[in-house]
Order: structure tokens, then C-alpha cells, then sequence
């Protein structure tokens, strides 16, 4: 009976142990997890972040290249219009020419036909 009650005192204090030793190792595991939740909070907040810098970075370059194609765009129009105002200049002259011209062969003409007369 002694050795009954020493075997059931042994299993108890053995059942403690066992019981001790996973509370203290489950203890362990509740708090790598949370070591490893704050951790992957930290790793996401960093990412956001960074994403944003580099969100407001591309913003700011996207702004900057909208403003030199603006830049460039009214540079081309002004070059087109000046295009056009000394193709009208241009092209003014020419129609002066053509005048002259025809001006000079009507007096050829009519010298011609004066000439034919005589």
C-alpha cells in the first residue's frame, strides 16, 4: 500500500512537472507569437511608409513632367505659330512677285501689240 500511495505521490508530482513545464513553454510560444505579430506590424508600417515616399516621389516627378510637356507644348505652338506668320509673310511677298510680274508681261504685251500695229 505504501508503495501504491508512493507510485500514485510520484505520478502526481511527475503530472505537475509535466503540467509546469508546458505552461511555461506554452508561456514561451504566446509570447514569440506576439514578438512575431509586433514584428510583422513594424515590417508593414515600414513598407507602407516607404511606399509612400515613393508614391509622393513619383507624384511630385509625374507633376514635374506634366509641367515640362506643358513647357515643351507651348514652346511648339509658338514655333508652329511664328511658322505659319512668316509662311503668310512669305507667301505676301511671293503674291508681290507674281503682281510684278504680271504687271511687267501686260506691258510686254502691249508693247508687243503696239509694235505688231505699226
Amino acid at each position: 500500500m505504501v508503495f501504491e500511495r508512493a507510485k500514485g505521490v510520484i505520478r502526481e508530482v511527475t503530472l505537475e512537472l509535466v503540467y509546469e513545464v508546458v505552461d511555461e513553454r506554452t508561456k514561451e510560444i504566446i509570447q514569440k507569437i506576439g514578438e512575431l505579430e509586433r514584428k510583422r506590424e513594424e515590417d508593414f508600417k515600414y513598407l507602407n511608409q516607404k511606399i509612400d515616399t515613393h508614391t509622393a516621389q513619383l507624384r511630385g516627378e509625374i507633376g514635374q513632367l506634366r509641367n515640362e510637356i506643358k513647357r515643351l507644348d507651348e514652346k511648339i505652338d509658338n514655333q508652329i505659330n511664328q511658322l505659319r506668320q512668316e509662311m503668310r509673310e512669305e507667301n505676301g511677298q511671293l503674291r508681290q512677285e507674281v503682281i510684278q510680274i504680271n504687271h511687267r508681261i501686260d506691258t510686254v504685251i502691249q508693247m508687243l501689240s503696239e509694235v505688231l500695229r505699226k
